[in-house]
């Protein structure tokens, strides 16, 4: 689990981080200074987009030079310390399932929500685990699984000319040391604050509070977060 390493030495890993989720926590993560590998299905599709995010994040950073190196899910999953998954819920199942082998004894943090659309917007899918991030747990019976970055716009995140962020990310997970883990990384994005939420048997309520925000978003043209008050 990487004890006994500061949370800014660490190489953060992101599964699907050519997508929008994953591109974004790669490019506020890299400007703030952290290692970051980014995976995706098309090794080269990854290089790609990670020499894009090392010149904008280096540009944010004030010209300082970043780290971010582009491969296969399975390289990045092999190489990072702690790793975020960002792929599309669809091929959630599929993907971690052939890669229990280079996450286990590692923190893997799911920020994956299972969000169907239809004529009335976004609804939440049945899992049958329960959650996404209970369902990764099962995948992964040897990796520290947390659940953390659900509520981060995708947009806000690549919106650089934002230098902070205003919002809380909520933790959910059973090890102690792997939620302080993700909250002290959560931390390391300007202006946010990692809050443990419980157990992962609450991932379900976290992921589904995603959906009010795509609700809430799209009826005020916004790009809501959340905000834990009194802590």
């Amino acid at each position: 689990m990487s004890e006994g390493r500061a949370v800014g030495d660490l190489v953060v890993g992101v599964l699907g981080g050519t997508g929008a989720q994953g591109r974004g926590l790669a490019v506020r993560l890299a400007a703030a200074g952290q290692r970051v590998l980014l995976g995706s299905r098309d090794a080269d599709r990854a290089a790609e987009v990670a020499a894009t995010v090392t010149e904008r994040s280096s540009a944010a950073a004030g010209g300082v030079e970043t780290s971010v190196q582009g491969g296969s899910n399975t390289d990045v999953a092999g190489a990072a310390d702690l790793v975020i998954v960002a792929v599309p819920y669809a091929g959630h199942a599929d993907t971690l399932a052939e890669l229990a082998s280079p996450l286990a004894g590692k923190v893997v943090v799911d920020c994956v929500v299972p969000m169907g659309w239809d004529e009335l917007g976004a609804y939440v899918l049945d899992v049958p685990d329960g959650s996404v991030c209970q369902q990764a747990a099962a995948l992964l019976p040897d990796s520290f699984v947390v659940g953390a970055f659900h509520h981060l716009s995708a947009v806000t995140l690549e919106d650089l000319s934002l230098p902070t962020l205003d919002g809380d990310v909520l933790v959910v997970g059973d090890v102690r040391e792997a939620t302080d883990l993700v909250q002290a990384l959560a931390g390391r994005l300007p202006g946010m604050r990692g809050v443990y939420a419980g157990r992962l048997r609450n991932a379900r309520q976290v992921e589904a509070l995603t959906i009010n925000l795509v609700s809430v978003n799209r009826r005020y043209k916004a790009h809501a977060g959340i905000r834990v008050t009194d802590v």
